[in-house]
C-alpha cells in the first residue's frame, strides 16, 4: 500500500547505522561528521564495482534515471555484504523537490528495499523543501549551518588540492594536505566547532596559505572543466573515476563546486514566484538564503584569490552569464546553471570541457549538450565533449571519446607558444627615439 513503509522515528538515532551514498567524496565526509554531531551513527559508503550497477538493474528499470540506479545499487549491495546488523540499520538520500526525477529517488528505493527482501529498513530524507515530512532528516539551524559548512570547506578543498596536485614537486603532496584538513575539520565538526564565521574565515585562509606552500613548478597543462548532472559530475562510481582518469592524462582538473548548486537551488525560488507567481515571501526567504551563502562564498573566493589561485565567479555573477542563450526559467535538474558554468569555465581559461550527463536526462540534454554549440558560436575557442553515463556505456569507450578532446586541446597549447611568438615578431619594436618622436607628435 502506497505509505505503507517503515519511518525513521526519533528513538532510532540511537540504535540505528545510518548508510550515506557516497556522490561527493570530500563534501560528503565533513557532511557525515555533522550528522554524529548531533548524535547520528553513520557510514559512508565506499563500495564500488560492476556488482552496483548490476544490482540496480536487477531491481530498477533500466529507463531510471543513471544515479537512481547506481545509488539503490550501492544501497543493496552494501546491505548483502554481512558487515551490518539489519534490524538495525538505515537509509538516507537527498531529494531536491522540483520536476527532477531526482525527488523520486526514495520512492524506487523502498520499492527495491520491498523486492530484494529488505522492507523493515527506513529510509530517511534529506531536503530542505518540506518533502517526506514522517521520515526526513531533522534539521535544525546549527545542523544546517553545519551540513553548509561542509559544502564550503570541502568545494575549497576540492579547488585548492586541483590547482596543485598536478604542479605539485613531490608527488602526492596535495592529496596528504588534503586529507590532513579533512581529518582536522570533521573533528572539529563532531565536536561542534568550526562552523561559525570567523572560524570559517580563518580556516579557509589557512587552508590556502597551506596549499600554496606546497612545491611546484608551474608549467602549461591541458585545462579541463567537468560540468553535468550532479551525482555524475561528482561521483567517482558514476563517473567512471573521471578525475582520476584526466589526471593520468596530466591535465588540471576544474569541477565547480556544489555551493553553486545550493544557490540555483535557492535563487529558483524566487525565480519561480516572479515567472509563474507567488508570494513575496518566498522572494524574501530565497534573498536571506542568497545573502547568507553569499557571505561564505565571497571568504572562499578571497581565500583563493590571496593565495594565488583561480577563483570562480560570485554567484551573482553567473547568473548574467546565459543572458540571451538560454532562458532563466529552465530550472529542471541542473537548468541554466549546466549552460552558465561552461561558459565561466571557457572565460577562465578551462576550454576543454567534459559534459557529463545520464543518458535520457531530458534538463541535461536540452541545457548541457544542447547548448554546445550556441557557447561554440560565442566562444569558438570552446572544445566540449558530451559524454553519456548509463549501464550500457562502455568506459573504454567514454575515455577514448575524452582522449580526442584532449588530443585537440594539446594541439592548441602546442600552437599557443608559436603563435604568441609570431605576434612579438610582427609587432614593431619601440626605440627610445621612436618614443621621443611619438612623444613630441601627442604634445
Amino acid at each position: 500500500m502506497e505509505g505503507n513503509y517503515p519511518r525513521f522515528t526519533p528513538e532510532m538515532k540511537k540504535t540505528h547505522k545510518i548508510l550515506i551514498p557516497n556522490m561527493a567524496p570530500v563534501q560528503f565526509r565533513i557532511l557525515a561528521a555533522a550528522m554524529e554531531h548531533q548524535g547520528y551513527q553513520v557510514e559512508l559508503l565506499e563500495n564500488c564495482g560492476s556488482q552496483v550497477a548490476e544490482l540496480g538493474l536487477k531491481y530498477v528499470h533500466n529507463d531510471t534515471c543513471y544515479p537512481a540506479l547506481l545509488v539503490i545499487g550501492q544501497f543493496l549491495d552494501a546491505l548483502n555484504s554481512g558487515k551490518y546488523d539489519l534490524d538495525h540499520t538505515a537509509l538516507i538520500i537527498t531529494q531536491t523537490g522540483g520536476g527532477c526525477r531526482a525527488s523520486n529517488y526514495i520512492f524506487l528505493l523502498r520499492k527495491a528495499l520491498e523486492k530484494a527482501g529488505y522492507g523493515n529498513i527506513p529510509v530517511l530524507s534529506l531536503n530542505f523543501s518540506g518533502l517526506e515530512k514522517d521520515s526526513s532528516l531533522q534539521l535544525t539551524l546549527p545542523m544546517i549551518r553545519m551540513l553548509l559548512s561542509a559544502i564550503y570547506y570541502g568545494d575549497l578543498l576540492v579547488s585548492l588540492r586541483a590547482q596543485t596536485a598536478p604542479y605539485e614537486l613531490e608527488k602526492g603532496a596535495a592529496d596528504a594536505l588534503q586529507e590532513k584538513w579533512l581529518t582536522r575539520l570533521c573533528e572539529e565538526i563532531r565536536q561542534g566547532k568550526g562552523y561559525h564565521g570567523r572560524e570559517i574565515r580563518r580556516q579557509m585562509d589557512e587552508m590556502a596559505r597551506d596549499f600554496a606552500a606546497i612545491p611546484v613548478k608551474r608549467v602549461p597543462k591541458v585545462k579541463v572543466g567537468v560540468v553535468g548532472e550532479i551525482y555524475v559530475k561528482y561521483s567517482p562510481l558514476g563517473n567512471n573515476d573521471l578525475e582520476k582518469f584526466l589526471a593520468s592524462q596530466d591535465c588540471e582538473v576544474n569541477l565547480p563546486g556544489i555551493l553553486g548548486f545550493a544557490q540555483y537551488c535557492a535563487y529558483n525560488i524566487s525565480e519561480t514566484a516572479r515567472l509563474y507567481g507567488g508570494s513575496a515571501l518566498m522572494k524574501q526567504v530565497s534573498g536571506l538564503v542568497l545573502g547568507y551563502l553569499a557571505k561564505s562564498e565571497a571568504v572562499m573566493i578571497r581565500a583563493l584569490k590571496d593565495h594565488g589561485f583561480h577563483a570562480p565567479l560570485p554567484f551573482q555573477e553567473l547568473t548574467k552569464l546565459p543572458d540571451d542563450i538560454i532562458g532563466m526559467g529552465c530550472k529542471m535538474g541542473e537548468g541554466w546553471l549546466l549552460t552558465a558554468e561552461m561558459i565561466e569555465l571557457v572565460r577562465s581559461g578551462y576550454g576543454n570541457i567534459v559534459c557529463a550527463q545520464p543518458f535520457g536526462c531530458l534538463p541535461n540534454h536540452i541545457c548541457g549538450k544542447g547548448m554546445i554549440n550556441q557557447i561554440r558560436a560565442r566562444y569558438p575557442e570552446a572544445n566540449i565533449t558530451p559524454i553519456d553515463y548509463d549501464p550500457g556505456a562502455t568506459r573504454v569507450n567514454q575515455e577514448n571519446r575524452i582522449k580526442l578532446m584532449l588530443a585537440v586541446a594539446r594541439e592548441r597549447l602546442e600552437a599557443a607558444p608559436q603563435e604568441k611568438a609570431s605576434e612579438t615578431a610582427e609587432t614593431p619594436q619601440e626605440t627610445p627615439a621612436a618614443a621621443t618622436t611619438l612623444a613630441q607628435a601627442s604634445a
